[in-house]
């Protein structure tokens, strides 16, 4: 409570020193200290609870061991029988196969121990807790647009009016319902490997705040937005993981210094992520003079001492306490008070960020903001041409972001795997590496900045981000790359390895790479939004819309190519042939929909492109025309890879189970070829074995 407490204060104080500065700038009443002193608080008060969640959950899933010493024998025995079998086909179907851990093995049907059960259960008490504030702040924020006192917003008629005019609002209603599938999920549940689940879903609850406040408006909202959400993730990653150390460090629970060393690296990627991000989004909102000279400045100083000082704390984590643990894995004393002094300056740097919401800024660096800078968040001032996009550039926050950490992961996995003396193809490092080259250069050159504004060149960011991009990363084999590059592990404390052995094989993934639902969902995920107009218009028309639209196309095409090509490991192997039948199923759908697009009369997003301005003149129905086109023919190019690779591997397997005859031909000295050269005798004569069945006189047997 001290942490949370702490956070709630800092904001509602400062938000109280700024309270007629607010006021003025929205022109209304003050709603009243219920609403003025509440809103804040329990925002600050609810960012803490986010944070404990996400860090609970992130050490049941990978900071505790589970109990996998009490898994049955007959579990063991039958994974390995049910191995051997995958084994046999991923060699007929000349795949690669990895042999599964036995730890791995136990590790997929373990409980939780008591450590990861209370650590769970407090996740899953956090993300209740969350959620209930996440229903109050409704009415709240009704009551801070409007001016009106609580009680009055409180009002069930209100209720309807926030959710549908007042944004925030229904950010918070969306935050409420993730919340509670989180916590009641969690609290149901008792195997390990739902806790990564839960850790996903909890970071997922805190994306719709990211969404709304000061950097979701105005010019360049799309690197506020974006640096925002990095903000975010990275605060509740390094506040939350603290808490859940802190909380398991008071318990006096077990391998508490292999926690703190696998959150230690974390914890460094969080606070220069979370410094960087907050820079930027700083430079976005106010220039540099503004800082010392502006109360929306001072703010922002104060946050930045506090990193500053957070980040002297995780040095003295690692130069005493990381020490000291690893000296007496019982001294959790200098741990636990560095750890909790910080988490207090971190409740205070949080409350003062959430205060940052509630002050008016400084007037915008920009003053010419037009209708591009309101709807896109720059400007654009030339028709995209097949070469003028290659001369434009905006660095994009989050996917350009998202694959350069996508690189450097697997550059580190290549020196990881070379220390071991081990080889890599280079042809599969060539593929990867240039998947995520070609999702930074896209989402960062003209093509993603025209992404937004027409259709012809939405249609090329999507057909690259769905079709192009993740056969690149497929043919790199990152996850097989992950299992080389780390040891499997010698205790009874699972580690990269094994998580990634799980990644490799769980429920969801054999749901997901199951034919007839990988099919589906990367056809309907292709081509829905397309046949509800509506759905479109949404989709673009807002910042959230497109985020989640180019994040649903890389994750869609990803999961069918690794599937139909079979790269790297799968819970269940599937004959060359069958994936070739599928695939070659989906391609009329592909056509049919790219000439609807041609053909249909129907503007898509007319209401949104018609109202940004671009400077020159644009057709809207032919550029959808020029749009549907570009799926007919685009599409093309990364199925031809597609198709070659997947009949390289039928070649590959047709000349393994050749060989694999010849091989057992020459050791039964041709047996079978000999037996199928009596038999065709046989037939020439005018016999047949199956005479000497029938014809047998089978008698009754004798009864006692």
């Amino acid at each position: 409570m001290l942490f949370f407490t702490t956070a709630g204060l800092v904001a509602g104080l400062i938000s109280w020193q700024f309270l007629s500065a607010s006021l003025a700038a929205l022109g209304i009443p003050d709603p009243g200290p219920a609403t003025t002193a509440g809103l804040p608080f329990l925002r600050a008060g609810g960012m803490m609870l986010a944070a404990l969640a996400v860090g609970s959950f992130y050490f049941s899933s990978f900071l505790t061991p589970p109990r996998t010493q009490h898994v049955s024998e007959m579990y063991v025995d039958k994974r390995r029988l049910a191995a051997a079998e995958q084994r046999s086909q991923a060699s007929g179907y000349g795949y690669e196969f990895h042999r599964e851990s036995e730890l791995a093995t136990r590790l997929r049907v373990a409980e939780l121990g008591v450590d990861g059960s209370l650590a769970s259960r407090t996740g899953a008490v956090a993300a209740l807790c969350f959620g209930m504030i996440a229903v109050a702040m409704v009415p709240m924020y009704l009551s801070d647009v409007s001016g009106e006192p609580l009680w009055q917003a409180m009002k069930p008629g209100n209720w309807s009016i926030a959710i549908s005019q007042v944004s925030t609002s229904l950010a918070w209603i969306v935050v409420a319902c993730v919340a509670l599938v989180v916590g009641l999920g969690a609290l149901l549940s008792k195997k390990w490997i739902m806790q990564p689940v839960w850790l996903l879903l909890s970071v997922l609850m805190i994306v719709p705040l990211g969404m709304e406040g000061h950097s979701a408006s105005g010019g360049n909202h799309d690197y506020g937005t974006n640096s925002y959400l990095w903000h975010l993730l990275f605060m509740v990653l390094w506040v939350g993981g603290l808490m859940a150390l802190i909380a398991h460090g008071r318990r006096r629970g077990t391998h508490l210094d292999i926690a703190v060393r696998r959150y230690s690296p974390l914890a460094l990627v969080a606070v220069i992520g979370m410094t960087l991000s907050g820079l930027l989004n700083a430079a976005v909102r106010i220039d540099f003079s503004d800082w010392l000279t502006s109360g929306y400045g001072l703010l922002i100083t104060a946050k930045a001492v506090g990193v500053v000082v957070l980040g002297l704390f995780g040095f003295a984590h690692r130069r005493i306490a990381i020490p000291r643990l690893e000296r007496d894995p019982n001294d959790h004393r200098t741990f636990r008070r560095i750890a909790i002094v910080e988490v207090l300056v971190m409740g205070a740097v949080t409350g003062v960020a959430v205060s940052l919401g509630r002050t008016p800024p400084p007037p915008p660096l920009v003053a010419d903001i037009n209708t591009m800078d309101i709807q896109l968040g720059y400007k654009l001032y030339e028709e995209p041409t097949i070469w003028n996009v290659w001369t434009m550039w905006r660095f994009d926050i989050a996917f350009a972001t998202f694959g350069l950490i996508l690189a450097g992961l697997y550059i580190y996995g290549l020196i990881k795997l070379r220390r071991k003396g081990e080889s890599w193809p280079v042809r599969r490092s060539a593929w990867f590496l240039l998947g995520c080259a070609t999702l930074v250069i896209t989402m960062s050159s003209g093509i993603g900045m025209n992404i937004p504004a027409t259709f012809s060149m939405h249609m090329v960011g999507h057909m690259i981000l769905s079709m192009t991009i993740p056969v690149f990363w497929v043919l790199g084999y990152p996850l097989q790359l992950a299992l080389k590059a780390n040891e499997p592990s010698t205790s009874d404390v699972p580690g990269l390895y094994e998580f990634a052995e799980i990644a490799l094989d769980n429920p969801v993934l054999r749901v997901v790479v199951h034919p007839v639902f990988n099919t589906v969902q990367f056809l309907v995920i292709f081509y829905l939004m397309y046949l509800v107009p509506s759905l479109y218009e949404v989709a673009i028309s807002e910042h959230a819309g497109h985020l989640s639209m180019n994040v649903l196309f890389l994750w869609s095409g990803y999961m069918y190519y690794w599937d139909i090509m079979a790269t790297d490991p799968l819970p269940v192997q599937r004959s060359p042939m069958s994936k070739t039948a599928w695939l070659t199923f989906s391609l009329p759908f592909h056509m049919y929909f790219a000439v609807y697009l041609m053909q249909t009369q129907q503007v898509m997003g007319e209401e949104f492109y018609s109202t940004l301005g671009l400077p020159w003149e644009v057709d809207l129905l032919w550029d959808q025309t020029v749009g549907g086109g570009i799926a007919w023919a685009s599409g093309a190019f990364p199925l031809v890879i597609v198709y070659i690779v997947v009949l390289r591997k039928w070649l590959t397997a047709d000349r393994r189970e050749s060989r694999a005859y010849d091989t057992q031909a020459d050791a039964t000295d041709d047996e079978q070829l000999e037996a199928y050269n009596q038999w065709l005798q046989q037939v020439s004569r005018g016999e047949d074995r199956q005479d000497d069945y029938h014809n047998k006189d089978i008698s009754r047997p004798r009864r006692r």
